[in-house]
C-alpha cells in the first residue's frame, strides 16, 4: 500500500487524499481542499519550502553529510575548496578536475584597488568586522558588469568563483582596517586556510604552523553548509527575486550576523568567562536549571536532538590547536561545564547536548582571532554553502519568487476620521 495522507475538511466534508514521499507531503492537498486555505508555521518549523540534494542532516540520529558523504570522512581526509568543488558540482573531483579548481580560486583572491582604498576607507575606525563584511561583499558584485547576468551558467560560475576566492580577503581586510593594520596581499603559493591566515597575521616575518592551517580548513569544511538554516534561507529567498549572487550573499551575511544565528559562539566565550572557575561550574548549572537566570550556550540546537557530529570533529580539533598555542584557559571551564551537564538528567531529558559552537569560540580565541571576528570566520566557508543553494535554486523550476501568506489579525474595516476628530 502505497505511504499516502487524506486531509478531511470538516466544514465541508470533502477530503484529498496525497502521497508521501520521504516524509513530506504537498501543500497542493490543502488547496485543492480550499483555495484560501493557509497553514500557520511560524518560523517554518514544519515547512519544507525546497528541494535539495546538497545536505542531508538527521538531527534525531545526529548525522550530517555533504552530498552524502559524512561529514566525518571529509573532515578528516577533504580539504575546504574539495569539498567546496563537491556541494557545487555533486561530486568530488578528480586530481585534474581538483588541480584546476584550486589553481582558478587562487587566482582570484585579489579585489579591486577601488574596494580596498576608497570603499574601506570610508568607514568609521571601529567599525564591527562583519559589519563591513556584509556592505563589502554586496559593493564587490558592483565591480562586475555580468553579474547580473544570472541566466547565463557561464556568468553565474564566474561569480561563483569570485565569492569563494574574495571572501576570506574581503574578511582579512575588513579585520585590519578595524585595528589600524595595513593591507595585506594574497599570496597565490599558499593554500586556502593558509593564505587566509597570512592575510590576517602577517607583520614582517610571519611562519604558519601547518597544524593550525589544517585546523582553519577544518573549521571551514565544519561551517560550510547546514541545510536551510536563516542564512540559507535569506539566500534562497533574496535569489528567488533573481538578485545577483552578491547581493544575494550579502543577505545570508546579514541573516549569520544576528546573535541567534552566527552569535552562538562568541556567547560561548562570552559564558565561560563570566563563569570564570571551575569551582563555579555547579552554581552555574543550578543557576540555568532555575530557569529564571543564566542560559547554557552552546548546548541544543533547533535541529539536533542528539549529539551535534560537528562538536565531536571540533573538540578534537581545538587539542591539535592548543598543542601549539598553549591551552585556552577557558578549556577546563568548557570540559568541566560539558561533562556536569551531560551527566544532569535535566540537559539530557531535554535533549541538549554540545553543538558545533561550544568549542569552536576557544579554537578562534587560540588562533589570535577578537571575538568580533567570529561570525566573519563563520562566513568565509558559509558562502559557498549559500552559493551551492542558490545555484540550485536557479536550476529548480518548481520554484518561484518567494512569497510566504500570512494570518492577518488586524482590526476589520473602518472608515477614516479626519484628524480633528479623533
Amino acid at each position: 500500500m502505497p505511504d499516502t495522507i487524506t486531509i478531511i475538511d470538516d466544514r465541508t466534508g470533502k477530503k484529498v487524499t496525497v502521497p508521501i514521499e520521504g516524509g513530506v507531503f504537498p501543500a497542493s492537498a490543502v488547496r485543492e481542499l480550499d483555495p484560501s486555505l493557509y497553514i500557520y508555521d511560524p518560523a517554518y518549523m514544519q515547512t519544507a519550502a525546497c528541494k535539495s540534494a546538497i545536505t542531508y542532516l538527521d538531527g534525531d540520529a545526529g548525522i550530517l553529510r555533504y552530498r552524502g558523504y559524512p561529514i566525518e570522512q571529509l573532515a578528516e581526509k577533504s580539504t575546504y575548496l574539495e569539498v567546496a568543488y563537491l556541494l557545487l558540482n555533486g561530486e568530488l573531483p578528480n586530481k585534474s578536475q581538483l588541480e584546476k579548481w584550486t589553481h582558478d580560486v587562487t587566482h582570484h583572491t585579489f579585489i579591486h584597488e577601488n574596494m580596498r582604498k576608497r570603499f574601506v576607507d570610508g568607514f568609521h575606525y571601529d567599525a564591527h568586522p562583519m559589519g563591513m563584511f556584509v556592505s563589502s561583499v554586496a559593493a564587490l558584485g558592483t565591480f562586475y558588469d555580468d553579474a547580473k547576468d544570472i541566466q547565463s551558467k557561464e556568468s553565474r560560475d564566474k561569480q561563483i568563483l569570485r565569492l569563494i576566492a574574495k571572501s576570506p580577503t574581503l574578511a582579512a581586510m575588513a579585520y585590519r582596517f578595524s585595528v589600524g593594520l595595513p593591507f595585506q596581499y594574497p599570496d597565490n603559493n599558499l593554500s586556502f586556510p593558509a593564505n587566509f591566515l597570512n592575510m590576517m597575521w602577517k607583520v614582517g616575518e610571519y611562519e604558519i604552523d601547518p597544524r593550525l592551517e589544517r585546523a582553519m580548513d577544518v573549521l571551514f569544511i565544519l561551517h560550510a553548509d547546514h541545510e536551510q538554516n536563516c542564512g540559507t534561507t535569506a539566500m534562497r529567498v533574496v535569489g528567488s527575486s533573481h538578485a545577483d549572487p552578491y547581493t544575494s550573499a550579502a543577505a545570508a551575511a546579514s541573516a549569520l550576523y544576528g546573535p541567534l544565528h552566527g552569535g552562538a559562539n562568541e556567547a560561548v566565550v562570552r559564558m565561560l568567562e563570566d563563569i570564570g572557575s571551575i569551582d563555579n561550574v555547579p552554581a552555574f548549572i543550578d543557576d540555568v536549571k532555575s530557569g529564571t537566570g543564566s542560559r547554557l550556550m552552546g548546548f541544543g540546537h533547533r535541529v539536533y536532538k542528539n549529539y551535534d557530529p560537528r562538536a565531536t570533529i571540533i573538540k578534537k580539533t581545538a587539542y591539535d590547536v592548543f598543542e601549539v598555542t598553549g591551552k585556552n584557559p577557558l578549556l577546563d571551564i568548557a570540559l568541566k561545564l560539558e561533562e556536569t551537564a551531560l551527566n544532569d538528567s535535566y540537559f539530557v531529558d531535554r535533549k541538549l547536548y554540545p553543538n558545533v559552537d561550544f568549542y569552536s569560540g576557544l579554537i578562534y580565541q587560540a588562533l589570535g582571532f577578537p571575538v568580533a571576528m567570529f561570525t566573519v570566520l563563520f562566513a568565509i566557508p558559509r558562502t559557498v554553502g549559500w552559493l551551492a543553494h542558490w545555484q540550485e535554486l536557479l536550476n529548480d523550476k518548481e520554484q518561484k519568487i518567494s512569497r510566504p501568506r500570512q494570518w492577518y489579525t488586524g482590526v476589520d474595516p473602518r472608515d477614516y476620521v479626519p484628524v480633528t476628530s479623533r
